[in-house]
């Protein structure tokens, strides 16, 4: 039995069709939108992504071949960018790949890697629930960045604008550099003018992190020399 489509049913069935449509336009608007990228600058994301060490690679958030897919290229998340969410969520890349349950071969602890008595110092010292608690863990890094501030003032307002071993010194370099060694060995480094360097167990160096961690927006954090976890709760 032959069927045939009248005009009529045609213009019955129109919004049905319309309908049925609209899956393959979205699909195919989302696969133009998405294989567009020379419309993106993704170059002010762009980070180090060697590998430094055997147990703790240099990690981003995405990874792009070059045009002759010979090799890769890491980028930082490029919605956070300079921000000061931007910096410690960098950080936390680079030190753990943002895991709150992360413990390395030495020891250091959670998303940004804490040691005990640095913990200790910020008025945390049951390990086992900083390690199980996100919320503590952030407030940790603020605290600890907030003293790092306090201990550095002088020679943030010394040195930032200058430039070190090659490299431009920035406030947010400085406080990533005082994360990895300490915010002593940041000052040796500076007031040495990099002749007193400092390298961690892994091999990465003072100098590194100020390079990698340059230029973000760190007027967030206040200088606070008695900063602690539970001024912050």
């Amino acid at each position: 039995m032959r069927v045939f489509l009248t005009p009529k049913f045609l213009l019955m069935n129109k919004e049905n069709i319309a309908y049925s449509a609209l899956p393959v336009v979205v699909f195919l608007s989302l696969f133009f939108a998405l294989n567009t990228s020379s419309e993106i600058n993704y170059e002010q994301y762009l980070v180090d992504c060697s590998v430094e060490s055997p147990e703790v690679p240099s990690v981003s958030f995405i990874e792009i071949a070059n045009s002759e897919n010979q090799s890769i290229e890491c980028f930082a998340h490029p919605v956070l960018g300079k921000t000061f969410v931007g910096f410690k969520e960098a950080l936390a890349f680079k030190e753990s790949r943002g895991d709150y349950r992360s413990i390395n071969t030495l020891g250091y602890l959670g998303k940004y890697q804490f040691g005990s008595e640095t913990l200790k110092l910020i008025g945390i010292y049951n390990t086992m629930k900083f390690l199980e608690d996100p919320e503590l863990q952030e407030k940790a890094f603020i605290a600890n960045t907030m003293r790092n501030k306090w201990i550095l003032r002088r020679d943030i307002k010394r040195f930032v604008g200058k430039r070190i071993d090659g490299v431009d010194v920035t406030e947010s370099g400085i406080l990533a550099a005082a994360h990895l060694a300490g915010p002593g060995n940041v000052k040796r480094y500076l007031r040495s003018y990099g002749a007193i360097g400092f390298t961690d167990d892994y091999g990465t160096t003072v100098r590194n992190y100020m390079r990698k961690f340059s230029g973000y927006d760190t007027s967030y954090i206040k200088p606070d020399k008695k900063a602690k976890v539970t001024f912050l709760l």
